[in-house]
């Protein structure tokens, strides 16, 4: 598995390698240093990939996506690129880093952001499957989460576009891999992935009860539902919070996450004066982005480090976080109304689809973040007919797996192993285009 990202990235992967391990398989989850311990302790294999997540999201929040903002931005964002494109092969082949045990890969699953993996699949030969917790396939009903278009028309075309311009600003990159260390030719066409009806199979890591899969989606990409690692099983919380919690009614959950935040002392004043105004007690996480920095402790805020979503909000009445699909998939879970905060990426579609469930206000972008948009954003979330609606969807999601769901996905695209390989054989100009798309 090559999986590039934050936390919440990781660990619906972590969730799905532990499936496939139940079912006899080896598993190497590869991704950033930061998350060994975490890939560990859920008894899986680990080695490093390149990049460090906290640049990444810092040049994401700052740029609000993958397209950089000014020219100074470009070399840092490429410098981690290439780190990661380049870890890529040695995660599929290279005997593990601790232990010296030998490793080939039999098939690859990884998300879009490892940029390199549909290469490093052709080089070894290997089947390859993508999953993403956000839409990367074209369609008409939805647009690209990282593009701004806003017409109904321009939807699939966004697609297209967002791919092409993430491939201009990496195919030198990707040719200098294919030549110098994968072996293959490189590719001189002015597409990346989506240039082509590519072969590879897509599995989408969210809830068909919450977005359905788009009619024009065909039998290659599934939906597979939210895939959740249950930690709150064997988490034993703190005496002081569970005392906190028993002492007066359900609190509001605010916390961005693993997000940095540019001035987390403002911010902080902002969600005090709104649980103030609105007579609500809350749950600040601190987070990567050093909120909650108050200046003498209130008796209504409590502040916290990591817990497990899926423990925390079933103890919550709602929950303000940043959108990342993990921790939108944790609130809805618990029946928890949710306000979505963006800072990038796939969040602002995260925001836009609470909102058009009815379970949420639209989305208050982190640089319209204000007193009067909080405080608004927590009396929606305490209406009545919206926690209704909430129990309701978290009732739907309730028989789903998206675990099995994407183990499922994985076994039915999976090519079976013929005992003597033949040489394909390929109609020329198809294969010259194929050849021309880089694709595996």
């Amino acid at each position: 598995m090559l999986i590039v990202g934050t936390r919440g990235d990781v660990q619906p992967f972590v969730a799905i390698g532990k499936r496939l391990q139940d079912y006899g398989h080896r598993v190497r989850l590869a991704t950033h240093s930061n998350f060994k311990e975490f890939v560990l302790t859920a008894g899986l294999e680990f080695y490093p990939l390149g990049g460090d997540p906290k640049v990444l999201a810092g040049y994401m929040v700052k740029n609000k996506g993958f397209l950089p903002s000014g020219p100074s931005e470009i070399p840092i964002q490429r410098n981690q690129i290439k780190d990661i494109i380049y870890s890529l092969l040695p995660a599929c082949k290279e005997p593990d880093i601790d232990s010296g045990v030998p490793f080939k890969a039999d098939a690859i699953i990884a998300n879009p952001p490892a940029y390199g993996h549909t290469h490093v699949a052709e080089a070894l030969k290997v089947p390859l499957h993508i999953f993403f917790t956000m839409p990367w396939t074209p369609t008409s009903e939805f647009p690209h989460p990282l593009s701004r278009v806003k017409q109904q028309a321009g939807y699939r075309l966004s697609y297209q576009i967002v791919d092409s311009l993430i491939w201009l600003g990496i195919r030198d990159m990707i040719n200098d891999v294919r030549k110098k260390k994968l072996k293959l030719r490189p590719v001189t066409y002015l597409s990346g992935s989506q240039g082509s009806d590519s072969d590879v199979p897509y599995g989408y890591i969210w809830s068909p009860h919450l977005v359905p899969k788009p009619k024009d989606w065909g039998p290659k990409v599934d939906v597979v539902g939210f895939c959740f690692l249950d930690l709150a099983s064997n988490y034993e919380p703190p005496e002081e919070l569970v005392k906190w919690l028993q002492a007066g009614e359900k609190p509001i959950y605010i916390g961005f996450g693993s997000l940095p935040v540019e001035e987390p002392e403002k911010m902080t004043q902002i969600i005090v004066g709104a649980l103030e105004k609105t007579g609500q007690r809350g749950i600040i996480n601190k987070g990567w982005g050093g909120l909650g920095n108050l200046a003498e402790p209130k008796e209504s805020i409590y502040l916290l480090d990591n817990v497990p979503h899926d423990w925390l909000f079933l103890q919550c009445k709602a929950v303000v976080h940043h959108g990342g699909a993990g921790t939108t998939a944790a609130g809805l879970r618990a029946a928890c109304p949710t306000t979505i905060v963006p800072f990038f990426g796939d969040q602002p579609f995260w925001g836009e689809r609470v909102h058009a469930r009815g379970v949420g206000p639209p989305p208050i972008p982190v640089e319209e973040f204000s007193l009067p948009k909080l405080v608004d954003a927590i009396n929606f979330m305490l209406d009545p007919p919206v926690k209704k609606r909430a129990v309701e969807l978290a009732k739907a999601m309730e028989n789903e797996d998206g675990v099995t769901g994407a183990v499922r996905a994985f076994f039915k695209h999976l090519p079976c192993r013929k005992p003597e390989p033949e040489p394909e054989q390929v109609p020329s100009s198809f294969f010259s285009v194929r050849r021309c798309f880089g694709c595996s």
